[in-house]
């Protein structure tokens, strides 16, 4: 089957569960699956994004705006995953509990305001048994179009430029949170430091990287990586970089020499 067929099968799945609340995160696949349903569905379809301090200002930004070049229409609700114990202490489940926060705030809105169900942007090569968040959906009973219409990441990015979405080629980004290792404690100001040292990467002209954080004797410290690719640009500008991260707040900064590549 091809990846139109595939995505009019996402089409055919949304119409049969209307009205629908989409979790909407901004990301590749929650971009293509909004595009998708409101092109099936305009009128019947609401995207939600969860906002919280692990959300960018930049990334709540950028996926209203594209929300807002869709036509979808989109509401950001407040969550409230930093009041869960079990999510602040950062296991290596710690994903579960935050989609779990989400999945049982959308269930409440849909309760409230007549909503049939809900559904989140899983696709195809996305491993049920590796991702917690997996699990969330399927103790709430949320919908995954992509997955179950068969779409693969590659065919949801294929989709995402046939519709022209500006998302269709951009990099992964998951939480702030991920850029905390498991066991270190989730905080405000560890994910405000994070922030503010990729907005600053970023603007040096680096696409894919991490900023992550390392808890250190002297205070928070920062260790870059860069996509091996983009690594030869960072050579010169290395003193830059990582002076400008102390600025901010790392009181120590390294950089990987092996690069960042995608999980």
């Amino acid at each position: 089957m091809s990846a139109e067929a595939k995505a009019e099968r996402v089409g055919e799945i949304i119409r049969g569960q209307l009205p629908l609340i989409i979790a909407y995160s901004g990301g590749v696949d929650s971009t293509c699956l909004l595009a998708l349903a409101h092109r099936a569905a305009a009128g019947n379809v609401l995207g939600v994004i969860a906002d919280s301090p692990s959300l960018p200002r930049a990334a709540l930004d950028a996926a209203l705006e594209n929300a807002a070049r869709i036509g979808a229409q989109v509401e950001v609700l407040k969550t409230a995953e930093f009041d869960n114990e079990s999510y602040l202490a950062n296991p290596p489940n710690r994903c579960y509990f935050c989609k779990g926060e989400l999945f049982a705030a959308l269930e409440n809105l849909a309760r409230a305001r007549g909503f049939r169900a809900i559904a989140y942007g899983e696709n195809a090569d996305d491993p049920a048994d590796l991702r917690p968040g997996s699990r969330a959906a399927a103790e709430f009973h949320v919908l995954a179009p992509l997955k179950a219409a068969g779409l693969t990441k590659a065919e949801v990015r294929e989709i995402s430029r046939t519709l022209g979405l500006p998302t269709h080629d951009a990099p992964a980004q998951p939480c702030l949170s991920s850029r905390i290792p498991h066991g270190t404690r989730v905080t405000g100001e560890a994910l405000g430091l994070i922030e503010r040292g990729e907005l600053l990467v970023r603007a040096m002209g680096f696409r894919v990287f991490r900023v992550r954080y390392v808890e250190r004797p002297g205070g928070p410290g920062a260790r870059v990586q860069i996509a091996p690719d983009e690594m030869a640009g960072l050579a010169s500008r290395e003193e830059e970089l990582c002076g400008a991260l102390r600025k901010v707040g790392f009181q120590h900064v390294e950089i990987d020499p092996s690069g960042y590549r995608s999980p």
